[in-house]
């Protein structure tokens, strides 16, 4: 249920079902589904979708005109860019092979899954199914069709890692062979592999 109406814009359509936490906001001619959930802190851009049934976590931020397609689940404090859609037909098709159109029971739908403190550049494309990995940053105009590891720096389409960020979300400098560090908060990461790195607690 909506916990209170003044955190909710009067243009914005909110299934009664939909479940938003106190603390979210909901901007202008927004849509939530049914059975979605907004945690505590979501803020919903002006015109962004989210579908019915896709989980936000906390502190999530879901910039205008965002298409966020069921059953993608976010983890907290992810970040959606403006534009960005998240996909969920591997298959897609108006109609079935004999001209039908095409029903909800014509078809699975796939999500992304994003993990806690990733971003998502404006006008990026995500294709399900796939996984995004904690703090993992996909640069604006990517279109992204596998997984992202943690940490990882993607960009292009399809697109490639070209380096590391780190929880700043800065990019990464080499310190070592196996080590990173952040130019802004120098905190330091270990890369295990060439798909791989974890944080170095101080």
């Amino acid at each position: 249920m909506i916990a209170s109406n003044d955190h909710v814009h009067g243009s914005a359509d909110v299934a009664p079902t939909a479940e938003i936490a106190a603390s979210a906001r909901v901007w202008h001619y927004a849509q939530v589904r049914e059975d979605a959930t907004l945690g505590e802190n979501v803020i919903v851009g002006r015109g962004a979708y989210i579908g019915p049934g896709v989980h936000v976590g906390d502190n999530c931020k879901i910039q205008n005109y965002a298409l966020v397609y069921e059953p993608a689940r976010l983890a907290r404090g992810v970040f959606i860019g403006p534009a960005v859609v998240l996909t969920n037909d591997q298959f897609p098709r108006a109609v079935n092979p004999d001209g039908s159109v095409k029903s909800a029971t014509d078809w699975q739908p796939v999500g992304v899954d994003i993990a806690e403190g990733a971003s998502i550049g404006a006008n990026s494309t995500c294709i399900a199914p796939l996984k995004i990995g904690r703090w993992a940053l996909v640069g604006a105009g990517s279109v992204v069709v596998k997984d992202v590891p943690d940490f990882a720096l993607v960009v292009g389409s399809p697109a490639r890692r070209v380096g590391w960020v780190g929880k700043a979300g800065h990019p990464l400098v080499r310190e070592s062979r196996e080590l990173w560090v952040c130019p802004v908060t120098n905190a330091k990461y270990r890369q295990t592999d060439e798909n791989a790195l974890m944080e170095v607690e101080n």
